[in-house]
């Protein structure tokens, strides 16, 4: 695990943004309950959009009866490497919300943006114990919702692995070149002032 993380912040930040990465490596330990739910309480202080809290964390830690049947949700791509994970989480958010005064119930327009919030409150929660996390959208949803029992007003959002780190040496070797951090696009991708520019002065990627 000697990578060099080539991530350079073009504006000053705390490194822990630059440190968190999405590896594939890990060691098969399992992640212990209370370190799980440390990761889980700092998913639960995550922003929300007039306090719904809409997401939901369906887990299984490794060595249990649970992690088999989690695993097998997994695209075949992602199981070859995610078997080793310590844990494996089911990310789902409330997709309905109460409305005010009533017994009613309508659609939540953030229940995934909120969702995606904790996310990255767990992810970071990881990192800080010594963890990591990697989510993925490489799963099958519809299995998922019948295997795991979800309610039609719920949807499926990311599976997750944690686990401790390993040599990339485990990984296969199409894979090996994949576990370093990757970069990200710079700010004039996805940033402006104003509002959205127009064609003639729109960055390619914008």
């Amino acid at each position: 695990m000697s990578e060099v993380n080539p991530r350079v912040a073009d504006y000053p930040i705390d490194r822990q943004f630059l440190e968190r990465w999405s590896p594939r490596a890990f060691t098969g330990e399992p992640v212990p309950e209370n370190e799980l739910r440390t990761m889980f309480e700092a998913a639960r202080w995550a922003p929300s959009s007039s306090n719904l809290q809409p997401w939901r964390f369906l887990y299984a830690r490794q060595g249990t009866p649970h992690f088999e049947k989690f695993l097998a949700l997994l695209v075949d791509g992602n199981k070859v490497w995610a078997k080793n994970a310590g844990a494996l989480v089911v990310l789902i958010s409330k997709t309905t919300q109460p409305v005010s005064g009533t017994d009613k119930v309508a659609p939540s327009r953030t229940h995934s943006f909120d969702t995606g919030t904790a996310w990255g409150y767990l992810a970071l929660e990881a990192m800080r114990l010594g963890w990591a996390a990697h989510a993925m959208a490489g799963f099958h949803v519809e299995r998922t919702i019948v295997d795991l029992g979800i309610p039609e007003d719920y949807r499926p959002e990311a599976a997750i692995a944690i686990g401790r780190r390993d040599d990339k040496s485990i990984l296969p070797e199409y894979l090996q070149a994949r576990e370093e951090p990757n970069s990200r696009r710079p700010q004039r991708d996805f940033v402006s002032e104003g509002g959205f520019p127009p064609p003639d002065r729109r960055p390619e990627q914008f």
